[in-house]
């Protein structure tokens, strides 16, 4: 009788030791004197260190969606990483959280090394710049579960802040100005929809250059989630206090923004000087999309928002500015009856 083995199973313990050879260098260049465990380890160990007074964990978990499915037809995995750790440490910097530490999940079908360690590079190097540590992950190979060619990147991060500088929108008063921070592109919100539009009903190929775009469309639908979190923590340390910091994902900047204003008050944006990127106007030029819908599934050209006292808001928009942030005044926070929409949107021109 045959003898079967776990790799006539699908599954390659070989390939995985190798993924992990390919992917160590990158993985311990964002450790520190934090970091207390090695990729040996069975869990992932991070020392706070002195100087914390009260510090409380925020934690938060994301993935990256269908925007997978562009870096699956170009077989081009270098950028999708740092989509993974941008919609979750752009997430817990929203409550004031310095980011810290990084783990994550890639489950594939079958595994190959070179495209596992390519993914987990770019996560590695997204935590770098978002000042966090990738201390640990799990790379699944589970055989007969994804298409062929095909895998999930699913990403978790922890960040710590003091309890009393906890950012939750409930210093958001009358006169606060909101600061919008330009985003990339379509960041990692909406891919179903872009897809269907551009692919599947205008049916454009991704390698066609789009003279709008002044690039090839695989290229523009690549293009990474912006990282805002070290930026964020670095206006903080100036001694700047966000009444409200709003990482804008899906249900669009009202959607996002609408969480943040306490009652009887009121957020009147204007992103004109803003103005989305030309992919979004294809968007909705090739698939008819309805304005409301384009502003509720899309970032619109606002991938963060900022809510500050009046008095620091030059500052907070220079010190971003020279960041090397797109970073425009986008709106006010008004005193209304309680019926009032928590945001009121102009400028929704495309």
């Amino acid at each position: 009788m045959r003898q079967f083995t776990y790799k006539d199973a699908g599954v390659d313990i070989e390939a995985g030791q190798r993924a992990v050879e390919l992917m160590s260098e990158a993985v311990r260049a964002t450790h520190n004197e934090n970091v207390l465990t090695g990729l040996a380890d069975f869990g992932g160990m991070f020392a706070l260190g002195e100087g914390w007074r009260e510090p409380v964990l925020v934690s938060g978990t994301d993935s990256v969606g269908t925007k997978l499915k562009i870096a699956f037809a170009l077989d081009r995995h270098d950028t999708i990483g740092q989509d993974c750790v941008a919609m979750c440490v752009d997430d817990i910097v929203c409550q004031g959280a310095r980011p810290l530490f990084f783990l994550d999940y890639l489950g594939v079908g079958k595994l190959k090394p070179h495209v596992a360690a390519e993914v987990v590079r770019g996560v590695a190097e997204a935590c770098q710049i978002a000042g966090c540590a990738l201390i640990g992950g799990e790379t699944a190979e589970l055989p007969g579960f994804y298409q062929e060619g095909e895998y999930d990147l699913v990403g978790f991060a922890t960040g710590v802040v003091e309890r009393d500088q906890i950012i939750d929108g409930s210093a958001v008063a009358a006169g606060d100005v909101i600061i919008g921070l330009a985003s990339s592109g379509l960041h990692s919100n909406g891919y179903s929809l872009a897809r269907k539009v551009l692919l599947e009903v205008a049916k454009l190929p991704l390698e066609k250059h789009i003279p709008e775009l002044g690039r090839t469309l695989g290229e523009e639908l690549l293009e990474p989630t912006k990282v805002y979190a070290q930026d964020l923590v670095s206006l903080q340390e100036t001694g700047i206090r966000p009444h409200a910091l709003v990482h804008v994902t899906g249900g669009g900047i009202a959607g996002n923004l609408a969480r943040v204003i306490p009652n009887n008050l009121t957020a009147k944006v204007d992103t004109s000087p803003l103005p989305p990127q030309p992919i979004f106007g294809l968007i909705q030029q090739l698939g008819n999309v309805p304005t409301d819908d384009m502003w509720r599934t899309f970032n619109m050209g606002v991938g963060m928002i900022a809510v500050v006292a009046p008095d620091e808001a030059d500052a907070t928009v220079s010190h971003l500015a020279e960041r090397g942030h797109t970073v425009q005044m986008i709106g006010e926070v008004q005193t209304a009856p309680a019926e009032a929409p928590p945001v009121q949107m102009a400028g929704r021109d495309i």
